[in-house]
């Protein structure tokens, strides 16, 4: 008997193990079949509730992973592309869309799943594209569900019969134990989905295993360790944003507080009215479909009661994380939206969009800061002060920085085997990156000529500070273009600008050699003059490059937001 147990227990986990590969494998597929297109719509139809529901619970149902949708919205809500009202729909609908492999399961199909394996094997065989092998992947991963299934299930009928299991599950319906169990349990497997199929095969394989052990394990049992394991899941994304912005933090806590409601709505519902008799009802005799009915009236009651008051869990998670004063007024070098934990993170749905568009909330602030410097320093030309010096040298390292370090996270993503579309998308925010350092670069020379102007006790003309005036214009409106993200004109319009300040400078020169020639300008002036109007011109051509790269990759997707 005990070696029977102990073959037992290898067979059970390695049919764990089979199961929890097969969701990742069917992930990974669906990842490289439509992962694309299934950011690109999560991110534009979520600001209706119901709809945001709804794509919650689709992109849950295909992926087969809560956890994975939920880690994503962490991501897009860390790198502003979403906001929490956004993010909590798609979490309310990531529970009810976690339902589809328990649902699955609950028909017993095992009986087929080597002829969908052999058809998913004959797909990778044969296909020759990348999509092709991904659509593979996606039928074996469905077949090899199927086969972990039923290894648990046939590998548990010894165990179910054990008189200590029988003891152990019979203390489930004890709530708190019940509760503890499912949450110890989703985060030893990382997985609710695994959880529940556990529950289900244990369930099969007692209906299999006689009379004795018919009733191991009922729904009264099963309904508190379904509670335990929507908690559970939680904790993957509140390690996932551990380190992101406040933002990503209240996304995760939010997960957390919607799932602990919902448990605390229907412990009581569970104990005093009769919620598992109308399970029961619902499926008699199949203790694996009820277990499956139970965990999704669970979720979609709870969306249901929670779908109109969720301003209110907004507002209590910004409550209990507010903002932070000291945050916002630190002047230290920092990331804001990109963390470490972003380029050792396991892949999933929306990896790619995350990282890259954390990259470009930093690029955008770093954008700011260069936007900002070119102003300062071309004002510091006509009234310097030491002040305005420091400001604009304490910018420009900042500048330095931020380059040094999107430029790190840029490299280490293309490492990270992500499709080419978006590893396009990466070399075009290096270039950004590129482009915007060089800008700090010509606005720190403008500064340099402001204070050798006041050392040398030089001055500029009337006529030259109204240029320089004017060159601020010109600059402000041409930098201001990128704020408009959605302008598909945006190349037109900079090209534009950098024609006129290309006639500009032109004009520029031309009026110095009169100023010149007239004696209303000296010698020395005149070559820092000329020097500014090359910084000037060369200003020009890096905004021009900025749009080009934009347009070309269609960067027009990603936010470029002011950030204060």
């Amino acid at each position: 008997m005990e070696v029977d147990i102990v073959a037992s227990v290898t067979s059970l986990l390695g049919g764990i193990a089979l199961f929890l590969y097969a969701i990742k494998m069917t992930s990974g597929g669906l990842e490289a079949v439509a992962g694309n297109k299934l950011k690109s719509i999560l991110q534009k139809l979520t600001s209706n509730r119901f709809i945001g529901v709804l794509m919650g619970a689709l992109i849950t149902a295909l992926v087969q992973s809560s956890t994975t949708t939920t880690v994503m919205v962490v991501g897009f809500v860390n790198a502003q592309l979403m906001n929490l009202y956004e993010a909590l729909w798609v979490i309310m609908g990531s529970n009810i869309g976690t339902n589809i492999t328990s649902q699955l399961v609950a028909f017993d199909v095992s009986k087929f799943a080597p002829i969908i394996c052999v058809i998913g094997v004959g797909i990778i065989l044969m296909a020759k594209s990348k999509r092709g092998k991904a659509l593979g992947d996606i039928v074996t991963g469905i077949g090899f569900i199927f086969i972990g299934m039923k290894m648990m299930t046939s590998s548990m009928a010894p165990i179910v019969d054990l008189p200590i299991v029988r003891a152990s599950l019979a203390k489930m319906e004890n709530p708190i134990l019940g509760i503890l169990a499912g949450i110890i349990f989703v985060f030893v497997i990382q997985s609710s989905a695994g959880g529940v199929g556990v529950l289900q095969a244990m369930a099969m394989a007692a209906a299999t295993s006689g009379a004795a052990a018919a009733n191991a394990i009922t729904v009264d049992q099963a309904i508190f360790i379904l509670f335990g394991l929507n908690i559970g899941t939680c904790f993957h994304a509140l390690l996932a944003a551990i380190g992101g912005t406040r933002g990503a933090l209240r996304a995760a806590l939010m997960h957390f507080a919607f799932n602990l409601i919902g448990t605390l709505i229907f412990t009581p519902v569970a104990l005093f009215l009769p919620f598992t008799d109308l399970v029961r009802s619902m499926s008699p005799g199949d203790v694996a479909r009820q277990i499956a009915n139970a965990h999704l009236l669970f979720n979609v009651g709870t969306t249901i009661i929670m779908l109109p008051v969720g301003q209110f869990l907004v507002k209590f998670v910004m409550k209990i994380l507010p903002n932070k004063e000291e945050d916002e007024d630190s002047n230290d070098k920092k990331l804001v939206y990109l963390k470490p934990s972003m380029l050792k993170a396991d892949s999933h749905v929306g990896l790619a969009t995350t990282l890259a568009n954390s990259c470009y909330s930093e690029v955008s602030r770093m954008y700011d800061m260069a936007v900002e410097n070119i102003e300062k320093s071309l004002t510091s030309v006509i009234s310097n002060s030491e002040e305005l010096q420091n400001e604009i040298n304490e910018r420009e390292e900042y500048i330095d920085f931020l380059n040094k370090e999107i430029s790190y996270y840029i490299s280490h993503a293309l490492g990270l085997g992500f499709s080419e579309e978006d590893v396009l998308k990466f070399s075009a925010l290096f270039k950004i990156t590129g482009n915007i350092e060089r800008m700090g670069d010509h606005a720190t020379n403008i500064s340099g000529y402001a204070n050798l102007i006041e050392e040398k006790g030089y001055a500029f003309s009337d006529m030259a500070k109204d240029e320089v005036k004017k060159m601020i214009d010109v600059l402000k409106t041409s930098c201001a273009r990128f704020k408009d993200y959605s302008d598909k004109n945006i190349l037109v319009k900079v090209a534009q600008d950098e024609q006129r300040i290309d006639d500009m400078t032109l004009a520029y020169r031309s009026n110095q050699l009169e100023r010149m020639r007239t004696s209303n300008c000296s010698g020395e002036t005149s070559v820092i003059y000329s020097e500014m109007l090359t910084d000037f011109e060369r200003l020009g051509d890096h905004l021009l490059n900025i749009a080009k790269v934009i347009s070309e990759n269609d960067i027009r997707s990603l936010k470029w937001t002011k950030h204060e």
